[in-house]
């Protein structure tokens, strides 16, 4: 058995096959008569996203040409990009942002006008009437703020986009009812996320699909409404967490009912446009994705009977679902196996696989499993998971600790998966330990735990990571002397925070990450414009607030060697905080590398950016730390380091 030391280990997993195994489902699944359709972004294509439909004979195709990107650029983060219905496919073009229409074999035809300025008018989430359909629209223009409303086009682009609602801040899933009599949809406004508080809302639609008055029906300040949804009678059902968790409830006698109290939630932050966690069989029972500590599970919810739940082999199941007769199409990966397209027979558990990244065989002796652990905080427990160094017949020399990473997730009010993450396995297959942390402010844990984060952003996330990191140099499953924190936009800013206000760590890698709290609440989108009030506080009342939380200004705490990465088509975190980073920590001398990407935005999608990005961090941990990979990689830049660092 080799014995090499831990993070030298010549790992199978190259930063080419980790790409290759990179085809990301992105948006929402959608049905229409025998076909079903999904999105997949492609590395290879520089990220272009792509729908594709799976036809009754299994043949699967492109359903746009190969020039178009079907991406939405509403709130930045975009999702709902298309939609299937009324003979033809219409998605929105990411170059202009237009809505285009397919019918069967012809070329995509606009809709929309188009705008003023480019990409000026934006939409989203679309539901399809009766010769119309009812989306959000986002427009740009000067420099006052972005405009949100919910619009009224006809399918043949005949008329302009009508406004049929307008004057909150913000609006999403807008549904119409089966028999087109109704409309449903959810609004929030400045200072909230959808998650802090929304509302619920319903009018009456007449034949043309233009709503009568609105009425309020559920939400507030104070409670979050997810996914309205109308069942196959017309009734409306939508999830909420008034009692703590995000439930399903229905709408029934003017009342809001419960119908599945448990202590786990069904909703999701909605960061994105148009997912789903429930959807309707034909004989009105739900299928719902219900979060648990273990991992995604599937509860049939149905119309007379105690709800069940239907095994499946997947761990996490993303928020898409969609349901033709008997057979569930959802989006399925576990610590073993990818996210994929799989379809759910409902009656007998049959699972079917139909979509899955190309070249991304990993075999079983690089696999690294992970080991759910649970720590102590001040708040109480807090939850993450463990990837021990894993390359079967490898180990290293006696006395010798892997080094670990330590990985805190974007959102920050989000929450990390199990699901099997090629570019987690490219470390652990090179004798990393990983550490993926569910800090206090994570969500899939009821309200109070991610409440946790209320004006406690860059404290509770930064002593929960850090706590999780001694908790394994504690158990001597980490080298104390090789820890890095590293993560992406708010992951990003927990890594820089952690280097600035805590000494657990030893290096870091910024992908993307705030740098200076004020700069963001000053530049970023309209979606997150204020999301810092409740992260952090009012500003610019607690301006000093701010600075105090800002790695940027405390960049005199930090003695550790950092690794930027950051895309110069950011709109979220703009390129001017790494810049402004990165001159700080050069001038005082502490080892800081920056890597920058033209063409690159929040998010980096095309091949070259993520192995560019893989192969730049490998070589910061080996020269930071005083090892040689086994890679063959050319070895960054750091400025400062000692030419014998």
């Amino acid at each position: 058995m080799p014995t090499e030391p831990f993070g030298t280990w010549p790992s199978p997993i190259s930063p080419q096959l980790v790409t290759s195994a990179g085809l990301r489902f992105t948006d929402s699944i959608e049905v229409e008569g025998d076909t079903v359709y999904w999105v997949e972004s492609r590395p290879s294509e520089g990220g272009r996203s792509v729908i594709v439909g799976r036809a009754p004979d299994g043949v699967v195709t492109d359903a746009i040409p190969g020039h178009s990107n079907a991406r939405s650029r509403v709130h930045e983060y975009g999702g709902g990009a298309y939609a299937v219905g009324g003979g033809a496919l219409f998605y929105v073009e990411f170059s202009d942002q237009r809505i285009h229409r397919i019918d069967h074999g012809q070329v995509p035809v606009p809709i929309t006008p188009e705008p003023p300025e480019p990409a000026g008018l934006r939409y989203a989430d679309m539901a399809i009437g009766d010769g119309w359909l009812i989306c959000v629209r986002e427009e740009h223009g000067g420099e006052d703020e972005a405009v949100n409303t919910l619009v009224r086009i006809d399918l043949d682009g005949a008329s302009q986009p009508e406004v049929i609602a307008s004057g909150h801040d913000f609006y999403a899933t807008p549904r119409i009812s089966p028999d087109g009599s109704s409309l449903a949809w959810i609004t929030w406004d400045h200072p909230d996320m959808p998650w802090n508080g929304s509302t619920l809302w319903l009018a009456d639609l007449d034949s043309s699909g233009r709503p009568g008055p609105a009425r309020e029906l559920a939400g507030g300040r104070t409670e979050s409404i997810y996914q309205p949804e109308w069942s196959p009678d017309g009734t409306l059902h939508f999830a909420s967490d008034r009692s703590g968790w995000w439930n399903l409830y229905r709408w029934t006698d003017e009342t809001a009912k419960s119908i599945d109290p448990i202590d786990a939630d069904v909703g999701i932050p909605q960061w994105v446009f148009r997912t789903r966690r429930y959807a309707f069989v034909e004989d009105g029972s739900i299928l719902a994705v219900v979060a648990t500590p273990s991992g995604d599970v599937i509860r049939h919810l149905g119309t007379g009977a105690e709800p069940v739940t239907i095994p499946t082999p997947f761990t996490t199941i993303r928020s898409t679902f969609a349901i033709a007769g008997r057979t569930a199409f959802l989006l399925g990966g576990a610590p073993d196996a990818f996210i994929s397209v799989a379809a759910l027979d409902i009656d007998d558990g049959a699972i079917e696989m139909i979509r899955q990244p190309e070249g991304a065989a990993f075999g079983a002796h690089a696999l690294s499993t992970p080991v759910p652990i649970t720590f102590g905080t001040p708040d109480g427990i807090a939850h993450a998971f463990y990837y021990p160094p894993t390359l079967a017949d490898h180990t290293a020399p006696d006395g010798d600790l892997p080094p670990l990473l330590v990985m805190g997730h974007g959102g920050p009010t989000s929450a990390t998966t199990t699901v099997l993450d090629p570019e987690t396995q490219f470390w652990t297959s090179r004798g990393f330990a990983v550490i993926d942390v569910d800090y206090g402010g994570s969500t899939g844990y009821g309200r109070a735990y991610w409440e946790r984060l209320g004006g406690t952003w860059g404290i509770v996330d930064v002593r929960d990571c850090a706590m999780a990191a001694r908790h394994l140099i504690d158990q001597g499953l980490a080298d104390p002397e090789r820890i890095s924190f590293r993560g992406w936009s708010a992951g990003g800013y927990t890594t820089l925070a952690a280097l600035a206000f805590d000494d657990v760590a030893t290096a870091g890698a910024s992908h993307f990450g705030v740098a200076d709290l004020s700069l963001l609440a000053e530049h970023t989108h309209k979606f997150e414009s204020r999301y810092l009030d409740w992260l952090v506080g009012p500003y610019p009342a607690d301006r000093a607030v701010y600075e105090a939380r800002s790695p940027l200004f405390n960049a005199d705490g930090i003695d550790a060697p950092v690794i930027l990465f950051q895309g110069l088509e950011d709109r979220v975190v703009p390129p001017e905080q790494a810049r402004q980073m990165e001159s700080a920590l050069r001038g005082r001398g502490i080892p800081v590398a920056l890597i920058e990407y033209e063409g690159e935005g929040h998010g980096f999608r095309s091949e070259h950016a993520q192995i560019a990005t893989m192969e730049a961090e490998l070589s910061f941990y080996g020269q930071v730390w005083g090892f040689r990979p086994a890679d063959r990689v050319t070895p960054v830049v750091i400025d400062g380091l000692p030419a014998d660092g």
